[in-house]
């Protein structure tokens, strides 16, 4: 390792014009985004609550008495027969994300030279300075609050609450509070949703040292002061909200900067530093500010940044909810794609490195936003599929779980693997810590229900059919989208009744397995690769951005180098005929992931290359979903953590993998911390000449080793740590 150490925080020498550029605080709650200039610093508040409502038809479509119909002709061959199979409803995006207001301080105009703004990652704390002012803005995970205090001698401030922000409706209904207290000031602002009786209402209680405090509607003047201690919060609410009794619950809290910083870095240090990654880099280039590293996309040094970045703000989008398509931050109300959690690809995206990154929070939010949303999960299978058991939607907003977004060209009504693909990451945690929370268990016997009444097909072999069946959002060549035998389905299907038996032994163990069984294998198509659909005649779409097929190699272990090495060539050529479509940051990270399970070091870094090369990242280091900085979205920042350690370091409950795809450009390193799905933490260190692996089991196991060298079992001993060192991996 060389003499510096990796950089936990990053920073800029010139201030945030775009909101896009601000540096991002949040505890999954409460989100800040702090951009502008000490002239006029702006905090964008948002939570995760904050959706636009609408006149929509929330409901599941009514279509269950229709099925047998329509399995009836695709059976016999109408490629088209599912473009007909819905309520006639036109495209409804789900309730659209939105930021609430900003808190804009402005001060008189002045010489503001020796100006730097950072954000420190193992604190969440936002930072910017210049000649005698100092601005601090983080996101309590004990109080639930945003803090904001600004420093400086004889302090000139006009602060505000200001809801014009991009995009806002032009029907919304704005008032502003704003009364003296005895600590300087409460502000308030309210905004009401066109046509709704739903809004949302913010509350700062501005607590002033020194100076004079006096009423600018709707804000406050200070003048001569020392500091001035901002705490806000916003909820989302019916009616009208008592904002005295919400300005009495902020001034309930500690009045002391220090102290509310210490109660929240007690919780959020310690999620952080669980895990980190040194790719020993260049301590000249760790110096640099991000923007400047981001020209340098071969540079060791940003991705270690990145890597620190992303497990940093994954960790702060994540809380009531895991993060949304733009994590927990927008500054802007027209959100693409309705700022959703997005489950046919990107929420198990983002939040795949959570259980190997040690980042069980992650997984908390996201069990959350399940289990509000069951019932609707079981509106879902009995609206469209007449059975019982649960079927998760393509979207969500955070509050309906129902399936209402679809079309004929993303007919996500019909996707059935959803609900394995969203549970998975709990069965994961299950695994690391060796534990079934009973919620999970619940949650895969009502998905193993599901398939019982809804497998009830065959083929001309006896074999069961998944029919109808969706490949997300893509179709085969010569059919439509609606249609048959989906590998993905096939794996998640399978998966999904071999785990709920594992979580449920006994007769109904019995039953879910002998049905698993019956599900056809995967097919290997004409070129070799393994089929997006299993069912003959259907031809292969290569070149989209999704790549649901190879759902068993990658997050599943359905298909491996190991127990399966036919079916993994047969995944690995479909992995080299998939093209990249539109270029979009999650379907080159998710090619990563799926070449470093297929050992395919030199795939991965091409993946990771066209991202890094393709100014994905803004200098805040949240990402952008496609090249050139285009539009908002948090893919790439929170996905490429797991990218980087499976890379490194994979496992499952019987199995170690110890460097399975090192990319050749970082030939030293260190990964400490990362844990495995056998209970154990593992640091890793490797060079040109060997490497050494520290095991730290947390329970008595005995797995495979799989290294390049070989393989070879080992006992492992709970509380003995155990050392494996190398000179050829």
């Amino acid at each position: 390792m060389t003499a510096s150490a990796p950089v936990h925080g990053t920073w800029e020498p010139h201030p945030a014009g775009r909101w896009e550029d601000g540096f991002l605080s949040g505890n999954g709650h409460h989100g800040a985004l702090v951009f502008g200039d000490p002239n006029d610093e702006r905090v964008v508040v948002t939570h995760h609550t904050l959706v636009r409502p609408g006149g929509r038809d929330h409901r599941p479509p009514q279509l269950a008495d229709e099925l047998p119909a329509l399995q009836d002709r695709l059976l016999a061959g109408d490629t088209t027969a599912a473009e007909s199979f819905t309520d006639g409803r036109p495209l409804q995006w789900v309730q659209p994300f939105h930021p609430a207001f900003q808190v804009r301080l402005r001060q008189p105009s002045g010489d503001r030279h020796d100006y730097r703004r950072d954000v420190d990652f193992t604190t969440g704390v936002v930072r910017a300075a210049c000649a005698g002012w100092t601005s601090s803005v983080f996101v309590s995970r004990a109080d639930d609050v945003i803090v904001q205090q600004v420093t400086g001698p004889g302090l000139i401030l006009d602060i505000d609450l200001d809801h014009r922000l991009p995009g806002a409706p032009a029907g919304l209904g704005v008032g502003h509070g704003a009364v003296l207290t005895p600590e300087g000031a409460l502000l308030s602002l309210r905004a009401r949703y066109p046509d709704s009786d739903l809004a949302c209402t913010g509350v700062t209680l501005v607590a002033v040292t020194g100076g004079t405090t006096t009423l600018v509607p709707p804000g406050v003047h200070i003048e001569g002061a020392r500091s001035a201690l901002l705490l806000t919060r916003v909820h989302r609410h019916t009616g009208e909200l008592d904002v005295v009794a919400q300005g009495r619950a902020l001034r309930d809290l500690p009045t002391e900067y220090d102290e509310l910083l210490d109660r929240h870095a007690a919780l959020h240090r310690t999620a952080y530093e669980r895990v980190t990654l040194d790719l020993a880099a260049d301590p000249a280039e760790r110096a640099l500010p991000g923007s400047e590293l981001l020209t340098r996309p071969r540079s060791a040094a940003l991705l270690e940044r990145l890597f620190a970045a992303g497990r940093y703000h994954l960790l702060s989008a994540s809380g009531l909810f895991p993060p949304r398509l733009t994590g927990l931050w927008t500054g802007d109300w027209n959100t693409a794609w309705s700022g959703a959690f997005t489950n046919d690809a990107n929420l198990n995206l983002q939040t795949a490195s959570a259980a190997a990154a040690a980042l069980p929070e992650v997984t908390e939010a996201h069990a959350s936003l399940i289990q509000r949303q069951l019932p609707d999960w079981r509106d879902n299978a009995r609206a469209i599929f007449g059975t019982r058991g649960v079927v998760a939607p393509g979207h969500t907003d955070g509050e309906s779980g129902h399936s209402y977004h679809f079309n004929r060209e993303y007919p996500l009504h019909l996707w059935t693997a959803g609900a394995d693909w969203l549970l998975k990451p709990l069965v994961d945690h299950d695994e690391t810590h060796g534990t079934r929370d009973p919620r999970t268990a619940a949650a895969l016997a009502e998905v193993a229900l599901f398939y019982e009444d809804f497998l009830t097909r065959t083929d001309e072999n006896g074999q069961l059919v998944i029919v109808p069946s969706y490949s997300p959002e893509n179709r085969p060549a010569n059919a439509s989208w609606g249609t048959l035998n989906a590998a993905m389905d096939l794996s998640a299907a399978r998966h999904a009744l071999l785990t709920a038996a594992a979580y449920h032994p006994g007769p109904d163990a019995d039953r879910w397995r002998a049905l698993a069984d019956r599900l056809p294998p995967h097919r290997i198509n004409a070129d070799g690769a393994l089929a997006e659909w299993a069912w003959p005649d259907l031809q292969d779409s290569y070149d989209h951005r999704h790549l649901s097929h190879l759902y068993g190699v990658w997050p599943l272990e359905e298909i491996t180098p190991y127990d399966s090495p036919e079916l993994a060539t047969a995944a690995h050529r479909a992995l080299e005929l998939r093209g990249a479509e539109n270029d979009s940051a999650h379907g080159h990270l998710h090619h990563a992931l799926i070449a470093a399970r297929l050992r395919d070091g030199d795939r991965v870094a091409h993946a990771l290359g066209q991202v890094l090369d393709g100014d994905f990242f803004h200098t805040s280091l949240m990402s952008a979903h496609y090249p050139k900085r285009d539009v908002y979205n948090a893919d790439a920042a929170h996905t490429l953590p797991s990218v980087l350690i499976e890379m490194l370091v994979q496992s499952t409950p019987d199995r170690l993998v110890l460097l399975p795809a090192l990319p050749a450009a970082y030939p030293s390193g260190a990964l400490r911390g990362v844990r495995t799905r056998f209970g154990a933490e593992i640091d890793l260190t490797w060079t040109r000449d060997g490497a050494v692996a520290v095991i730290r089991p947390g329970r008595t196991h005995r797995v495979e080793l799989r290294t390049s060298t070989g393989t070879e079992s080992l006992h492992l001993v709970a509380g003995e740590d155990h050392v494996l060192t190398s000179r050829a991996w």
